[in-house]
């Protein structure tokens, strides 16, 4: 991808996209949650055309849906495609590049290659995670670091 792209797409995903990192609960998950990142990018209905465009340059990851306002939304979900994506947009970011960095951050310090999340390691990250919603401006978040510790608690009593 061309730098001039790399930058145009950078641009769009500061104005009409979103960067997020959740802590997401699952009564099946070992530790009851687990972090989840994803870059999405928001456009009318009208012009998804662009959203399959911007898919392509990605070589096809993530999926196009439409929502029920009118909006469709590309989402890429997942460690790996997560961070190919913010590490080609983040020289070129500007108004979500505390975002990209968070999230470059705590992906680095997630476990991999069949080594297992323990609870300190994911009570650490999950502080990382509550920065979003200062960056976020997240009104329905419910899942946060406090949240996670007193799950994690009462499995121990």
């Amino acid at each position: 991808m061309r730098s001039e792209e790399k930058a145009y797409i950078a641009g769009f995903l500061d104005g009409d996209g979103c960067i997020m990192l959740q802590l997401v609960y699952r009564h099946d998950y070992v530790l009851g949650y687990q972090i989840r990142a994803s870059v999405v990018f928001y456009q009318k209905q009208q012009y998804r055309s662009f959203l399959h465009w911007l898919q392509d340059q990605f070589d096809g990851i993530g999926y196009i849906r439409n929502r029920n306002d009118g909006m469709s939304e590309y989402t890429i979900v997942g460690i790996a495609d997560v961070r190919n994506v913010l590490q080609l947009l983040l020289p070129h970011l500007r108004l979500k590049k505390p975002q990209a960095e968070i999230t470059l951050r705590v992906i680095s310090q997630m476990p991999g290659s069949g080594r297992k999340m323990t609870e300190e390691k994911l009570l650490l990250l999950a502080n990382e995670v509550d920065h979003f919603l200062e960056l976020n401006y997240s009104k329905k978040r419910v899942n946060t670091s406090v949240k996670l510790k007193a799950f994690l608690a009462s499995k121990h009593t």
